[in-house]
């Protein structure tokens, strides 16, 4: 019973009390970059997901063999196979994703969460612990990037996923989207905004 709860802890505790954008302020480079819709937001989200769980497992079952002088850069070896690997999925079956996100699913590999979680987690842990750490991780990732990509998608664009949500009545009515949410700088603001309604919601966060 206490591995079990170990377990959902691990799952779920970076969905909330232990996120790594609104409480460990981490991978905050890429929120700014790719959430100007929720379509990238998503995709990102979900390819971020992918790695750091595959990663920590593969990480931790080789990591009796990796001698610590080449540690991390056996680590950027397997990040960087799975990178390319899901980068050009993306390009096979979601190419006008792919172009959104440009670069930034390559520099995945940079990201300090998945480089974070390998170093603290999967070199400790065994394997199906280190794939749940990854997949609680990533979709603690996933959640914030989808909640900024929503307001700035809807403010700025009237729009959600593509699909018109602001009805043309209002724009014929003098209704304007707020082209500041276009700007990384908005984007910033709102995970700002997000961080401080998490730590003034959860009154744990506070005394930390």
């Amino acid at each position: 019973m206490k591995m079990n709860e170990e377990l959902k802890n691990t799952l779920l505790g970076p969905l909330s009390k232990n996120n790594p954008i609104s409480v460990q302020v981490l991978g905050i480079c890429s929120a700014l970059a790719v959430t100007v819709e929720m379509k990238p937001a998503l995709v990102m989200g979900v390819s971020v997901m992918i790695i750091v769980a595959l990663s920590n497992v593969v990480i931790s079952l080789i990591r009796n063999t990796i001698p610590n002088s080449v540690r991390i850069i056996v680590q950027l070896v397997v990040v960087a196979a799975l990178v390319t690997v899901v980068s050009e999925f993306l390009k096979a079956f979601a190419f006008d994703v792919s172009v959104q996100l440009s670069v930034y699913i390559g520099l995945i590999i940079t990201n300090c969460i998945l480089m974070g979680r390998l170093e603290a987690f999967a070199m400790a842990n065994k394997p199906w612990a280190s794939f749940l750490d990854g997949l609680g991780n990533g979709l603690g990732y996933a959640i914030i990037l989808v909640v900024t990509a929503f307001f700035r998608e809807l403010f700025g664009s009237g729009s959600l996923l593509g699909y018109r949500i602001v009805p043309q009545s209002w724009y014929e009515a003098g209704y304007v989207d707020n082209g500041l949410m276009m700007l990384p700088s908005m984007a910033l603001i709102l995970l700002a905004c997000i961080i401080w309604v998490h730590r003034a919601v959860d009154k744990e966060l506070q005394e930390k």
